[in-house]
């Protein structure tokens, strides 16, 4: 045996895990997070399909075993730059929200399916073979596999700060390249070694000379760029995004502006991660007699009172830190996750917004807001949230983003850091049909009444403007005197107050008419106790979200579809919640096809022997548990490092290694189905465990070191991962003495269910929860359990 199959495999492995997570980056800056999610989800079926091909062919693979591996590798690697060379074709054809209004985009969709389905087809397609022709070796085998994969999420982390979005599958597709060539069949040697190695210049020129990525015309970036005289200023590279800051003497920024302010308003820059936008770059020092957004709702809480120490929690780029300097505030605490942005505004970027961040009032943190929250001790006067949603709203692309800093469990935590006057105050566009609003309006109620607070309408104000509302809730009651500023302030801005102490229905109105006077009505019955049932009627899921369903933007009832369609028609429905009706329409045809690529074998092939229904349950279990937990694990440890990119790079990378010892491991066991009973079951009591545990386990240690948090999150993920990673290679090698003949399927089914779970999971955590996530993953592994007891 060739011993550098193992470095081959290990190489191949890490590409396809940085090649998928490099495509979800490169897509989401050209089109959409929910739209990366689709293709992705379809791309990977190409595990399925090779078991297909692996089964229905497999005596053919067999004889040229070794130059097919060969020529699998290379065949990755060279389809993986491919999809750069014809990237005009892929991303400039077609749009995400033109799919369904123009059915001429179908084809397109399907030509982006087709192409990045080939590398994941040609790389599983050796990874199965691998595993056919060592089936005796497939726990080490299988040690290789998970442990390339592990390291490829790391790989594809350190490839973020060095690299463009376009840039990126090139770099990665040199991995599968080498690997091909560290396998070349010695009869071969000498007429495939130059060659092969001529085929690195494609991706070596690809990345000094990447394509130009046609960005979506719907993408915020796309806009700003056609406003007069606009250019990029700047662009820089980083795990957290492809960031761009553009400039243009024609860009404004003032959310809600009062129809009073008669003064210029400011040019802005502005900031864009992904081609979304970041928030807007303003120097003050042109007009430094006013801020502008005194003239906004934003101004609410500093009518109210003069707050000496703010919290601003997702500050961006730091407009409402600067505003809360400008209204006398002392001691102003900024937390922005976005460590990148942080160190532009502080440097290159400084002489945009008047070297804010050289005030000594301001103190700048780089975290997630949540786990700031968790690990300080400090009391705040004011706490500003982060507005929510954006003019002319997002048709639902935030719809499964979660966003912790929006939950009920956030809320709470906000509200043991306030002083004992101290207010909360948070933003809001006004959208249509109404949902934003009245979802944080319930969470502020529900935690009023969380904290013993039932009359609701002394703790918590509202005023209106022609795009905005904005709301401060207090810990203590509101006095006459605030009450009486507050209504000052709305006359003289042309605002008008919505909960307001001793409020009259006619002043809801006075300057800021709604055709649709119902949303009057649905405030007050949210402020209401009975507001139960109206969460219930409403025709949109407003109830607060929580830690367990952190999607506040996911507004869609499964149950009113019908009505929905009547209300607003059929082409209109999916620009209302289109990232939901993406993931739901990515689960639907993932199914189909995986459904084919399962139940086709048994038509087309005559096997032999017994245990197809072993097989099924087995093997599908297992991939759907796996990618259950795995999926969670990423969730929970979001709010543990305070970052997206590090938690997902610290549980792929510590389950897959962990994974991988354990499938090295399980090559000294016997090979007796009394051994794979044992292992699930313990890995049935670690989910269980963890389902009910992990949560109080991270926040108790929330406020530990950094490194001794990477200590404490490795021995937590270890032994689960650990025994999670043997199921796999016991069950093949129980096949090979058995009915080898079902190997092939076997991956099939393991690659399908993978897959299908990752999409079943988002479904099940937005409908019911982390919790009956944890729960099924439980059962899906006793599916395979009560497999291996009747066998």
């Amino acid at each position: 045996m060739n011993r550098k199959i193992y470095l081959s495999l290990g190489l191949l492995s890490a590409s396809l895990i940085a090649f998928q997570l490099a495509l979800m980056q490169l897509i989401s800056a050209v089109q959409w997070n929910h739209f990366a999610y689709m293709v992705i989800s379809i791309a990977l079926l190409g595990f399925g399909a090779s078991g297909t091909l692996l089964a229905l062919t497999r005596k053919w693979f067999e004889r040229h075993a070794e130059f097919a591996l060969y020529l699998l590798m290379i065949l990755t690697g060279v389809s993986m730059s491919g999809i750069i060379l014809f990237s005009s074709a892929l991303f400039g054809k077609f749009d995400t929200y033109l799919i369904f209004v123009d059915l001429s985009n179908v084809k397109y969709l399907v030509l982006s399916y087709f192409s990045f389905f080939i590398p994941f087809f040609f790389g599983a397609l050796a990874i199965g073979l691998i595993y056919i022709q060592y089936v005796n070796r497939i726990g080490t085998m299988y040690f290789a596999d998970l442990l390339g994969s592990g390291l490829g999420g790391i790989f594809l982390l350190l490839l973020l700060w060095l690299f463009y979005p376009a840039q990126l599958p090139a770099a990665v597709s040199i991995l599968p390249i080498i690997a091909g060539i560290l396998i070349i069949p010695k009869s071969w040697a000498r007429r495939l070694i130059i060659p092969s190695l001529l085929l690195l210049l494609l991706p070596i020129y690809l990345i000094i000379s990447p394509s130009k990525l046609p960005v979506s015309e719907f993408k915020g970036v796309s806009g700003a760029l056609n406003m007069p005289e606009s250019k990029i200023y700047m662009e820089e590279k980083s795990p957290y995004g492809h960031i761009q800051v553009i400039e243009s003497p024609s860009l404004r920024y003032a959310p809600g502006l009062s129809l009073s302010f008669t003064e210029d308003i400011p040019v802005s820059d502005a900031l864009y991660i992904n081609g979304n936008w970041f928030g807007p770059l303003t120097d003050r020092t042109e007009n430094n007699k006013i801020h502008f957004l005194d003239y906004t709702t934003h101004n609410l809480a500093y009518v109210i009172s003069e707050p000496g120490s703010v919290l601003i929690l997702d500050g961006r780029t730091g407009l409402h830190a600067d505003h809360a300097l400008w209204n006398g505030a002392s001691k102003v605490t900024f937390v922005e996750e976005n460590k990148k942005v942080l160190d532009l505004l502080k440097n290159e970027l400084a002489f945009k917004i008047d070297s804010l961040f050289s005030d000594p009032k301001l103190t700048s943190i780089s975290l997630h807001s949540r786990s700031f929250l968790l690990s300080d001790t400090s009391h705040y006067d004011l706490i500003v949230l982060p507005p929510i949603e954006s003019f002319g709203g997002s048709s639902g692309v935030n719809a499964l983003e979660e966003q912790y800093i929006l939950t009920l469990d956030a809320m709470n935590d906000i509200w043991d850091h306030l002083n004992d006057s101290g207010m909360i105050e948070v933003t809001s566009w006004m959208d249509y049909p109404v949902r934003n609003p009245l979802k944080i309006l319930a969470t502020l109620v529900e935690t009023l009444e969380k904290k013993g607070y039932m009359e609701i309408e002394q703790h918590l104000i509202a005023i209106r403007s022609w795009g905005t509302i904005s709301f401060v809730l207090k810990k203590s009651p509101f006095t006459a005197d605030e009450v009486s500023r507050v209504r000052d302030f709305c006359e003289l801005m042309y605002f008008d107050p919505v909960l307001l102490p001793g409020i009259d229905s006619s002043e809801r109105s006075a300057f800021n008419h709604l055709e649709d006077s119902g949303f009057f009505s649905s405030v007050d019955q949210i402020v209401s106790p009975e507001r139960a049932s109206f969460y219930k009627n409403y025709d949109f899921n407003i109830h607060p979200a929580t830690d367990s369903k952190p999607y506040f933007s996911q507004f869609l009832k499964l149950a009113r579809l019908n009505k929905l369609r009547d209300m607003f028609g059929q082409g209109a429905l999916p620009f209302l919640e289109i990232g939901y009706f993406i993931t739901l329409l990515t689960f639907i045809q993932i199914s189909l096809i995986a459904f084919i690529l399962i139940i086709l074998p048994l038509f087309f092939t005559k096997w032999k022997g017994k245990g197809k229904v072993y097989t099924l349950f087995h093997f599908s279990g297992i991939g759907i548990g796996f990618m259950f937990v795995e999926i969670i694990f990423i969730q929970q440890f979001i709010l543990y490092f305070g970052n997206p990119v590090i938690a997902a790079s610290a549980v792929l990378s510590g389950m897959l290694i962990s994974s991988g010892i354990g499938s090295l491991i399980s090559s000294r066991f016997k090979n007796s189905n009394r051994s794979l009973l044992v292992i699930l079951s313990l890995v049935i009591l670690f989910i269980l465990f963890y389902a009910f545990i992990l949560t109080p386990l991270l926040r108790a240690s929330i406020s530990l070191p950094f490194s001794l948090k990477i200590i404490f999150s490795i021995l937590l993920i270890s032994p689960v991962a650990f025994f999670m990673g043997m199921p796999f290679p016991i069950g093949l090698k129980q096949l090979n003495e058995h009915n080898n003949t079902l190997i092939p399927w076997a991956w099939g089914i393991n690659g399908c269910f993978s897959v299908i779970s990752t999409v079943l999971a988002t479904i099940i955590a937005v409908e019911a929860g982390f919790l009956w996530v944890m729960l099924l993953a439980s059962l899906a592994y006793g599916f395979a359990l009560v497999a291996n007891v009747f066998r």
